[in-house]
């Protein structure tokens, strides 16, 4: 096939003087993937990063592979994409996952072009290129992923911006220090609020009217409210139990969707504007999770938005995911901040003079409860400003064959 080679090398070399990629991180690796895709003429690409834990995670796709960012790579399906031998080969689709198999081919993908990236001998990330025909790499082809993957690995020698995810390298004592740091911080808000409306009713009772008597237990109750969701937070994340038991089954993901948003605070149910399909195909998790799960994305797409602009509650599906989006105009999300806000305790405005609050679990404990259900989570910018959060769970109306796999 023809190659856009001018086009592939002028677009690198542009990449590290543009000032929005030149320092890395996903913004470069977003611009790469474009790249690619146009030399290739592939229908699309994905660049997948990898753990200490011999796992990874889709940290930037395009095209096709779109549907795939944020989502977990499995141990087994690494090992088998790290194979020895020459960096850039050929990959069935029946040697990853069965639902991204099927996934890839109902969009026209036949097979895996994967390039491992390797940095001081050992891997990193993996590029792979989406193709849409039967037939071998040429060899103009197998130049553009080595080329892509050499600047892939280049950026990540440099520590670019790269890795965008923290390999979770604390110390159990460096843990254990934060916890206390975090619990401590945001349990002293809570707890103050409480104290002093709870002394003024004790010490001005007969100075105060009903109206300011009935306020007062007001915000003592909402300040409990907030202040024992916070105490569940941290006892799921100190003993890393977020999604608790599950028990999983097809359910209808648009009803559950309606009725958490008709139980969302006062306040934020006004601002939700609802865009749901009458029916859509039936998901497969655990639908006890869904309230929860819409309630801490939504108060986060309120909570960093102004007031003058909605927060809308989407949903859709494909071949083998249904999934749901909240989408606000806010103050939006960093590229290179995106997969970090999903760790635990990160905060993305950090220190006492911070303008927004939060024990920086709610995310974390939203991922963990969604990929215990063989889902997962996403952040990603907004066109024209503001934030998208997307959540994907299997379909529960599909069939899981393993297809055939083969080396070609």
């Amino acid at each position: 096939m023809e190659v856009a080679y001018r086009e592939l090398t002028l677009g690198i070399a542009a990449l590290f003087s543009d000032p929005e990629t030149a320092h890395g991180g996903l913004p470069a690796l977003d611009r790469l993937l474009h790249l690619g895709q146009y030399a290739l003429g592939a229908p699309g690409m994905a660049i997948a990063e990898l753990n200490e834990a011999g796992s990874g995670r889709v940290i930037a796709a395009s095209g096709t592979a779109a549907w795939a960012l944020g989502r977990p790579v499995q141990p087994y399906v690494v090992a088998a994409a790290c194979r020895p031998g020459p960096p850039t080969y050929r990959i069935e689709l029946g040697a990853i996952d069965d639902e991204s198999s099927d996934q890839m081919a109902s969009l026209g993908s036949r097979w895996i072009m994967l390039h491992r990236v390797d940095v001081d001998g050992a891997p990193v990330a993996l590029l792979g290129a989406f193709v849409a025909e039967d037939r071998a790499a040429d060899p103009d082809e197998l130049a553009v992923m080595a080329l892509l993957g050499a600047t892939v690995g280049r950026l990540y020698a440099e520590q670019a911006g790269l890795p965008v995810q923290s390999h979770g390298n604390l110390g159990e004592l460096a843990d254990r220090e934060l916890f206390i740091a975090v619990t401590s911080h945001e349990l002293r808000t809570p707890v103050t609020v409480i104290k002093g409306y709870a002394d003024t009713l004790r010490d001005h009772w007969s100075q105060l009217d009903e109206k300011a008597r009935r306020d007062a237990a007001r915000v003592i109750g909402q300040r409990s409210d907030e202040l024992a969701r916070l105490v569940d937070r941290l006892l799921a994340a100190s003993t890393d139990s977020a999604a608790g038991t599950l028990s999983l089954g097809p359910f209808d993901l648009v009803e559950a969707l309606r009725q958490a948003a008709a139980n969302l605070p006062a306040d934020l149910r006004r601002r939700i504007r609802l865009e749901l399909p009458e029916r859509m195909p039936l998901a497969y998790g655990d639908r006890t999770t869904i309230p929860n799960v819409l309630t801490e994305l939504a108060t986060n797409a309120d909570k960093y938005s102004g007031r003058d602009e909605p927060v809308v509650l989407s949903a859709a599906h494909d071949r083998r995911t249904v999934l749901f989006q909240v989408l606000d105009r806010g103050i939006g999300i960093a590229p290179e901040q995106v997969h970090r806000v999903f760790e635990r305790f990160w905060q993305a405005d950090s220190g006492d003079g911070r303008r927004y609050g939060g024990a920086g679990l709610g995310l974390y404990l939203v991922r963990k409860t969604i990929e215990r259900q063989n889902g997962w989570v996403s952040l990603r910018p907004r066109d024209g400003g503001g934030t998208v959060a997307e959540v994907r769970l299997p379909r529960g109306d599909v069939k899981r064959d393993a297809p055939a796999s083969g080396e070609a």
